[in-house]
């Protein structure tokens, strides 16, 4: 990992301001050319869902995340990198995640936020239930098969 620098990973119940997570990472930089985001959006499964509720563990959390930063940072040329995780109950259309990373060329930049949501998408600990529209709890939602096969490209050294 890049000696001047260190990954921000956030857990926290507010929404985040995608913009000012953004911009800190070029803010004052003439060295990045490509800041890349990912926003992850609650969605209501065709008026199904009511909101999702998540979970996690304080701590193991924000140190698998940490882990799952500094391995892109050891893959890519990377100028920084944030991760912020909401818990708590998330509405349809409010944001659950941002995966942001900076680096000198777009390339990396994009990649290393690939890798950086599909391991979040399966193996970051975190518990999702569902609350339905029609009232009461739904089921707990567990990664997909196209969220494995996501993540055991990574595994399997391929890429995009």
């Amino acid at each position: 990992m890049a000696a001047d620098w260190q990954p921000t990973i956030r857990i926290q119940r507010e929404p985040f301001a995608l913009e000012a997570e953004a911009a800190r990472l070029s803010q004052g930089r003439r060295d990045v050319g490509a800041v890349v985001t990912f926003t992850g959006l609650c969605r209501d499964e065709g008026g199904r869902l009511a909101a999702l509720e998540l979970e996690h563990y304080p701590g193991m959390a924000e140190a698998e995340i940490g882990r799952i930063a500094a391995e892109a940072a050891g893959r890519w040329p990377l100028a920084g990198l944030t991760v912020v995780h909401r818990y708590g109950r998330i509405a349809p259309g409010e944001p659950i995640v941002l995966v942001a990373s900076a680096s000198a060329h777009r390339a990396a930049a994009f990649e290393a936020a690939t890798f950086v949501m599909d391991f979040l998408k399966s193996r970051a600990p975190f518990w999702k239930r569902e609350h339905l529209a029609a009232g009461g709890a739904g089921d707990w939602v567990s990664a997909t098969d196209g969220d494995e096969r996501a993540l055991a490209r990574w595994r399997e050294g391929r890429q995009r």
